[in-house]
Order: C-alpha cells, then structure tokens, then sequence
C-alpha cells in the first residue's frame, strides 16, 4: 500500500518506526493541504497531535474521505456533499462511516472536531 505520512517532522519519525514492510511511503508531508498534491496513494497516515500520548494515533483516511470531510467540515449535507463529488447519498453515508470509526467521532461535530485538532481539516 503505498501511503503519505502527515503531520509535524518529529512524530512523522514515530509514526515511520511503527509501519510495517507492507506500507511504501511516497511522500512525508507536514500538511494535509501539502499531502493532498501527492498523487497514486491508496492512504493517508495521519500523526496525531495529542499531547502526551505514548505513540502516535494512525488515522488511515483515503484520499475520497479526506475530501468528504473538507465538505463536512464547510457545513454541507449528505446530499450536498454527494452533489458535489458527484457520488451518491449512500456512499456519502458510507465515507461518513469510516471517516467516524478512524477519527473515533460520535459524530458529524465531533468528527470536524477531531479532524481540526489533528489538523487534517482547516475551516
């Protein structure tokens, strides 16, 4: 699986010494907006920026669930989010779902909120 390692250069090294063979690194990035112009990369690893954690939370977000959350995060609805990939109501349900298991959002707030506070999102 080829990836992108986000975040601020020291946990981006962490995070580097957690992957496994498995995952190829394209590209580390310190931005979402700079990861974003990487292309042909199934995924996103995400180092979270929560203070005092042990290790680095891994936050997989494919390149479709970052752009549903930027729409998310600019206050659309499900259906205006579909009408703007172009993607229907459903699968707009079904990023919103992993993009909520991978940020461990109770929902669509807490799902910006967490999104702002790793800095995946910026409003």
């Amino acid at each position: 699986m080829r990836v992108v390692l986000v975040g601020p250069e020291a946990r981006r090294a962490r995070l580097r010494a957690l992957l496994t063979d498995d995952l190829e690194v394209v590209a580390e990035v310190a931005t979402v907006s700079d990861a974003r112009r990487v292309r042909d990369v199934d995924a996103y690893l995400l180092a979270a920026s929560s203070p005092g954690a042990e290790e680095p939370l891994v936050e997989p977000l494919t390149a479709r669930e970052l752009e549903v959350l930027d729409a998310l995060a600019d206050g659309l609805s499900n259906k205006a989010i579909a009408a703007r990939l172009g993607i229907s109501d459903e699968t707009v349900k079904f990023h919103l779902s992993a993009i909520f298991g991978k940020l461990g959002a109770s929902n669509r707030t807490d799902a910006v909120r967490q999104a702002l506070r790793r800095g995946v999102v910026e409003l």
